[in-house]
């Protein structure tokens, strides 16, 4: 019994060649994949976040009901910080950029994006003080300066540490994006 559908031999025709219906082009889509160590953390986060579930679910049964509360209000704000956490990055779409971090959303329409460019910098290592040499992505709308423009993306971030293909491709796709959507 022959399955076509598992086998590489099939002829594929040209009239295959549409676009997926996932492929929406107006949805916010993140051009890379989150890096090791942002899945990492986001992965300790949810089992330290396991493990104050089940403290909740013993205070429950031994304590009083408002501190197995608090408890619980406890691991769905990790859990919270967890999923903000893996969210964290650049999102692009048909309407522009959107730069996701921690606390802050920045959204920049296409037409405000004057490029999108590579440069070396000192870059700061996970997002803590120290800095180190390194890429940045950076984005220069109209009407900013160019100047003290913060990075989307760093080689040294939890995206692309020990990764530097992963940013050079990432940072290709974000500037696709901005070629193809940007203002002419």
């Amino acid at each position: 019994m022959p399955l076509p559908f598992l086998t590489a031999d099939r002829v594929f025709d040209a009239a295959d060649d549409v676009p997926l219906p996932h492929d929406d082009r107006d949805t916010w889509r993140r051009p890379y994949r989150p890096g090791p160590w942002r899945v990492g953390a986001a992965a300790l986060a949810l089992l330290l976040a396991s493990f104050v579930l089940f403290a909740a679910v013993i205070i429950a049964a031994t304590a009083e009901p408002t501190s197995a509360g608090l408890v619980f209000a406890l691991a769905l704000l990790v859990i919270a910080g967890a999923l903000q956490l893996l969210r964290m990055g650049v999102w692009v779409s048909a309407r522009g950029l959107r730069h996701v971090g921690f606390l802050t959303t920045r959204t920049a329409p296409w037409a405000q994006v004057v490029s999108v460019r590579t440069v070396q910098q000192p870059v700061r290592w996970l997002g803590l003080p120290r800095t180190l040499q390194g890429q940045a992505l950076l984005l220069v709308r109209r009407g900013q300066a160019a100047d003290g423009v913060p990075p989307l993306l760093t080689t040294h971030n939890a995206d692309f540490l020990g990764r530097t293909e992963a940013f050079e491709r990432a940072a290709d796709a974000v500037g696709a994006w901005a070629d193809e959507y940007g203002p002419r």
